[in-house]
């Protein structure tokens, strides 16, 4: 059950050589406990006196108390140690989700990336906690005290050293059938966590139509799927478990049966058969506790393995380092020319990272692992302060592009100039610290109002958050609340409405006004059309000065953008200003399209 990427965690040889240390101290206090047990009993049934033999009882004792604080010790540190491999193990996988963007979550599934992220590194945090001194233990007691058992009766040492190979050899065994099975439940869990997602993203649209009830009858069936590999995965565990441990019972009792027939015959004598047989259990202990914790560690392993893979992955496509996303940039000398019907906004003449935000794509692609042609030959070019309406039926391109905007996805091909400057991709901090972005369903973390507010802004004031929650009319509902902006909101706390998540999602971008590029992805989807009228007038007037991109299929954004992109099957199939589009009916068109 020992995984060798254990070896490539910061810290770890050290941890294993202390550890080790740590173990041959108990290993030896072990011994000597024994042997002063041993000797305190053979003293007294000698008749010596008790004051006489109370040497050898304070030495039992201090040996006792000495094992124990060693463990307590060992245990402490590893704890801490587990602890912080984990936390850092989970800060590595988040940032190589983040990196990657929506193509990682997309191709995983967002419940089986939250289920690695979350229990994935509680189970490795558990099986480095565990796996460190149960290995150690497994490898330096029993040689240690196999040394011991040799000197005072061979032929118990004998049967110790000759069973012990064949519990190892078994462990090897099913511990190939374990790790495949317990693949394949954590496999079925990602699975089962990504449905249990997706069920609850759609639990509105399964209702209105009257799915609800059949869609339970697929949950159910999930859950048992996954029930079903999870008890094989117990059983073969605990079936294992039970065999190692029967396998160290009947070793013990060999020693015994032979320890006791020759202590009668008169060839050994009492106190090395006592000492052997205080020794035996403690030889086969580290077995009995391995085999105790075997699950613990079958799934800490597979998380492991799980997790490796996902920052991989994340970092591979951060990287660009996949060969079939690799992105192939032309160099260009000068900026692009723009499209024909695209006007061009000049920029003011400062360095690019005190100007406005202006964007340039020509011929820009891109490519999903599996969708060849996801967005191609893109072209436009603007400059903040603009309304951008990009407009198109579903699976046009629309959220394709905003990701290339955003810096989640790198293009395939193509050019791009960021603020006046050619780059290969906008996934840089300089760029993503100017994007503020509100999709369908904005996220609302398990925290506070405030600190909700406050995500763009970690340092706002009190007085900064209420004017963004009076800006997008929340105040008088928070006021309301008991703790007013220290509310806990979210995920298993106060549950808010769609149109109060997009409302703290549009106080964010309220309170980042340093972030000049809005990215809205169907912002009022999910509304109703009071709510959005509503919502829409707060949005613009967080448009104003930026430059503003709405991914959307309703047609009434139109009017108030500067500008229209008309997506369709990946590509620009119309662009112009708001004017020219009603001038050239392209409305119309849309109408009866969308």
């Amino acid at each position: 059950m020992f995984d060798r990427a254990l070896l490539a965690l910061p810290g770890a040889r050290g941890a294993y050589a202390l550890t080790g240390a740590l173990t041959l101290a108990r290993a030896l206090a072990v011994v000597g406990q024994a042997w002063a047990l041993a000797s305190f009993i053979v003293g007294v049934w000698a008749g010596s006196s008790l004051a006489a033999e109370a040497p050898w009882l304070a030495a039992f004792l201090a040996c006792f108390v000495g094992r124990q604080v060693i463990l307590a010790a060992q245990d402490a540190y590893l704890d801490r140690y587990a602890y912080a491999r984990a936390h850092e193990l989970r800060e590595r996988a988040l940032r190589a989700v983040f990196a990657a963007g929506p193509r990682l979550t997309a191709a995983r599934g967002s419940g089986a990336v939250v289920a690695d992220v979350v229990e994935g590194v509680d189970s490795v945090e558990t099986y480095v906690a565990l796996i460190i001194p149960k290995m150690s233990a497994v490898v330096i007691i029993p040689l240690v005290l196999l040394l011991a058992i040799f000197p005072l009766d061979w032929v118990s040492g004998l049967i110790a050293l000759v069973c012990f190979p064949f519990i190892i050899l078994y462990m090897v065994m099913i511990g190939h059938t374990a790790s495949d099975e317990a693949a394949r439940r954590h496999a079925q869990f990602q699975v089962m966590s990504s449905h249990f997602v997706d069920s609850v993203r759609g639990i509105d649209t399964l209702k209105a139509f009257g799915l609800a009830r059949a869609h339970s009858a697929r949950i159910f069936a999930v859950s048992e799927r996954f029930r079903e590999v999870t008890m094989k995965t117990l059983r073969i565990a605990t079936l294992s478990s039970a065999v190692l441990d029967a396998f160290a019972t009947l070793a013990l009792a060999a020693v015994a049966i032979m320890l006791g027939f020759r202590l009668v015959d008169g060839d050994l004598a009492f106190f090395p058969a006592l000492a052997v047989l205080i020794l035996v259990p403690e030889y086969f202990k580290p077995i009995r506790e391995f085999a105790a914790d075997y699950h613990a560690t079958l799934d800490g392993k597979t998380a492991l393995a799980a997790l490796g893979e996902l920052i991989a992955e994340g970092e591979g496509l951060a990287e660009g380092a996949s060969p079939e996303a690799a992105p192939s940039f032309e160099v260009a000398v000068q900026a692009p020319a723009a499209p024909e019907a695209a006007p061009s906004f000049e920029a003011p003449a400062q360095s690019p990272a005190a100007a406005a935000p202006s964007l340039v794509f020509s011929g820009v692609g891109f490519s999903y692992p599996d969708f060849e042609g996801a967005l191609s030959d893109v072209s436009f070019s603007f400059a903040a302060p603009c309304k951008v309406a990009v407009v198109g039926a579903s699976g046009s391109g629309k959220s394709t592009l905003l990701s290339l905007i955003g810096g989640f996805a790198d293009p395939t091909c193509g050019t791009m100039r960021a603020a006046g400057a050619l780059t290969p991709t906008l996934r840089t901090p300089a760029w993503q610290r100017r994007v503020a972005y509100i999709p369908q369903d904005p996220y609302v973390f398990h925290a506070s109002v405030r600190d909700n507010v406050a995500f763009y802004r970690p340092d706002a004031t009190d007085v900064q958050v209420r004017e963004a929650l009076a800006f997008v009319g929340l105040d008088g509902v928070v006021d309301a609340l008991e703790r007013g902006v220290d509310e806990p909101i979210g995920a298993g706390a106060r549950e808010l409405s769609g149109g109060q998540a997009q409302r703290i999602a549009l106080a964010r971008a309220f309170l980042a006004r340093e972030r000049d590029v809005l990215l809205l992805d169907e912002p009022t989807a999910h509304l109703d059309i009071e709510t959005e009228l509503e919502l829409k007038q707060h949005m613009l007037a967080l448009m104003e000065g930026r430059l503003a991109f709405v991914a959307t299929h309703r047609l009434h954004w139109v009017a108030d953008a500067d500008y229209v992109l008309v997506m369709e099957g990946g590509r620009v199939a119309w662009q112009g200003t708001t004017s020219d589009a009603r001038a050239a009916g392209v409305l119309e068109k849309l109408g009866g399209a969308l």
